[in-house]
């Protein structure tokens, strides 16, 4: 059975450890605010000048001054903060962020990333795309391993302009948790239900896959 996205959300949580400064991209990054333990400490990063976030608000309880970099609302937790996106970018450039959590369009078995833009259709700008993958030392990527018309989204090669060069660590998608080696995609879990046989038929880059590959724990 393929993960739905907040199962996936449910299970990058798990990588998530005390103590740390994490930044969510847009989609379904943003869900992992609401998995995280409850006995860790974890500052959660907006680009537009956030620290501090907490879940999703509950519906009618939304502050519509208080959004994430993807205009969604949000909550903060007591003693969140606030500042310019300048300041943001300073502490993402300057390497303040242990792990920063994107969505995808491809990712290759390199650990490239294109996730910004798809030829022929508009866009405002790659937006903070560029400098989290080109300053974040851990990359974890949320994403479905196929796009909508079946075909594998985990490549040997993006074909979509980059976001970054050889910067994820590690994908989770609906089907299962890869790490990125010298040696291409290292298939490390797979979902509840879901075969080595169907994760081998939605990847398209090198795969290695271990003599036991056990299924996720969500």
């Amino acid at each position: 059975m393929a993960l739905d996205k907040n199962q996936i959300a449910q299970r990058i949580a798990q990588e998530v450890k005390d103590g740390y400064y994490v930044n969510l991209g847009i989609g379904i990054p943003t869900l992992v605010a609401n998995y995280v333990r409850h006995d860790i400490e974890v500052e959660f990063q907006s680009e537009n000048g956030v620290l501090g976030m907490g879940p999703f608000p509950y519906e009618g309880e939304e502050d519509a001054d208080i959004i994430n970099a993807g205009k969604q609302t949000i909550t903060t937790l007591p003693g969140a903060s606030f500042f310019d996106s300048a300041t943001s970018f300073g502490m993402i450039r300057g390497q303040h962020v242990d792990l920063t959590i994107l969505g995808a369009m491809e990712v290759a078995d390199n650990g490239d990333i294109a996730n910004w833009k798809i030829p022929g259709k508009m866009v405002k700008g790659m937006g903070g795309a560029m400098d989290l993958v080109a300053s974040a030392e851990n990359i974890i990527v949320a994403m479905m391993h196929t796009n909508k018309a079946g075909k594998s989204k985990l490549l040997s090669n993006c074909s979509l302009p980059l976001t970054g060069v050889g910067c994820v660590k590690k994908i989770v998608t609906n089907l299962a948790v890869l790490e990125v080696t010298p040696d291409g995609f290292l298939l490390l879990e797979r979902a509840p239900g879901v075969s080595i046989e169907d994760v081998k038929n939605a990847t398209e880059g090198r795969l290695t896959i271990p003599e036991n590959v056990p299924e996720m724990n969500i």
